[in-house]
């Protein structure tokens, strides 16, 4: 009942000056968005990167409703990635699709997307396309498979609640799209995504073990990390991370085949552990003024994170 009403919240975005006006929910909100403007997730960049994690930035935003606002979302991105170039940034980007306005002018949506794709590939970089609900999830998977036919500097997410998934993966996989693993942040019917929660960490293993397979047949990631390996797990689950080093362990998977990710703001200690234990992690940092249809999704994951959130504040 709570996932539910934290994802149909996410999609009421008049709610957010209300929430910013609340002193612990804007707390909240400072911890886990790396502040407004591309200066702010810079400094949060270079700070993380000290720590020795890699990063990928996504300048929130989703569902425009001009292709103006598209274009604009595009130029920001352009902009973030000379930054990145400039400053020796270990980093990548992030987008939504819907931000880009596939829902709006599918080949408009394209062009944009080809043009941040050259310009990561130009600066030696990389461009990941989030996957968002069910009713996006074909049109992803084609628009990156079309253009990784051209630019091999980009790849997508899997959600391992979808059944779908597992075939998907092999699709991608073995084309040597690059692909992050994650569980799943939106409300799906049971027809199509496992409504059990002990399902989706079933196959969030199983598709990790898939997944790692591939990428150690695929070959290391590229070291200044602004190039991922094939395999991205994202969980914050010790029982996943466990699972998957497991795996690795008894394949003898290298290192530079893969790496975890995890959100800014959400497990800073497992993290910087892991970085100890000679493992690359990446961290997930958003940046912008719409961050809140991600930070109600991130309530909806698991509603007891709003308590994990409240106590992260005095967690490192």
């Amino acid at each position: 009942m709570l996932r539910q009403i934290f994802i149909k919240l996410s999609l009421v975005p008049q709610a957010q000056p209300v929430l910013a006006r609340v002193p612990v929910a804007s707390a909240l909100v400072r911890r886990f968005i790396a502040g407004e403007r591309i200066d702010e997730a810079m400094a949060v960049a270079r700070a993380l990167n000290g720590a020795g994690l890699n990063l990928s930035l996504d300048f929130l935003g989703e569902s425009v409703s001009a292709m103006a606002e598209a274009v604009a979302a595009a130029d920001t991105y352009l902009r973030l990635l000379d930054q990145i170039a400039e400053l020796g940034v270990r980093a990548y980007v992030s987008i939504k699709l819907t931000q880009f306005g596939i829902d709006l002018d599918p080949q408009g949506c394209q062009r944009l997307v080809r043009q941040v794709a050259r310009r990561a590939a130009a600066t030696g970089s990389f461009l990941r396309v989030d996957m968002e609900g069910t009713a996006h999830t074909d049109r992803t998977i084609a628009l990156v498979q079309e253009v990784h036919s051209e630019i091999a500097a980009i790849g997508t997410v899997l959600q391992a609640y979808l059944y779908r998934s597992e075939a998907d993966l092999h699709t991608l996989a073995s084309a040597g799209i690059r692909i992050r693993l994650c569980k799943g942040a939106y409300q799906e019917p049971p027809d199509r995504a496992f409504p059990a929660k002990a399902d989706v960490d079933a196959n969030f293993v199983r598709l990790s073990r898939l997944l790692l397979s591939y990428s150690n047949a695929c070959g290391p990631a590229d070291p200044a990390g602004r190039v991922p390996a094939l395999a991205a797990l994202a969980t914050h689950d010790e029982r996943m991370i466990a699972a998957a080093r497991a795996h690795i362990e008894r394949l003898r998977i290298p290192r530079d085949r893969f790496e975890f990710q995890m959100l800014y703001g959400v497990r800073r200690d497992l993290q910087e552990r892991l970085v100890r234990e000679g493992f690359a992690v990446r961290t997930y940092v958003p940046f912008g003024t719409h961050w809140y249809p991600y930070f109600m999704r991130r309530l909806a994951e698991r509603p007891a994170n709003v308590w994990f959130i409240a106590a992260n504040l005095f967690r490192q």
